[in-house]
């Protein structure tokens, strides 16, 4: 394994990434700077009456981290199975 990343490997770290990124980072920010509330679930008055919901739906942020996830867990495997080993006599002779 020579350690360089080829434009694919870029390409798929960089869609992985900004999906992750997304969804914590950036929707976190529009969270906090839309104001009150920060929970996760609409939140509701002695009556039951919903008083104020999240800006962001939060399984929508939940699924852009999951995707994200799931993207470098598949480039994961895509580099164990495609890159090559070194073989004992190659390491030995070195």
């Amino acid at each position: 394994m020579t350690g360089s990343y080829t434009t694919v490997d870029r390409v798929v770290l960089a869609i992985g990434g900004g999906l992750a990124i997304t969804g914590t980072v950036l929707l976190g920010l529009v969270e906090t700077f839309t104001g009150q509330p920060y929970a996760p679930v609409p939140l509701t008055d002695d009556a039951g009456t919903v008083t104020a919901t999240p800006t962001v739906d939060p399984a929508l942020r939940t699924g852009l981290v999951i995707a994200g996830t799931v993207v470098f867990t598949v480039w994961g495997l895509y580099r164990v199975v495609t890159t090559e080993t070194v073989s004992d006599d190659r390491a030995a002779s070195d």
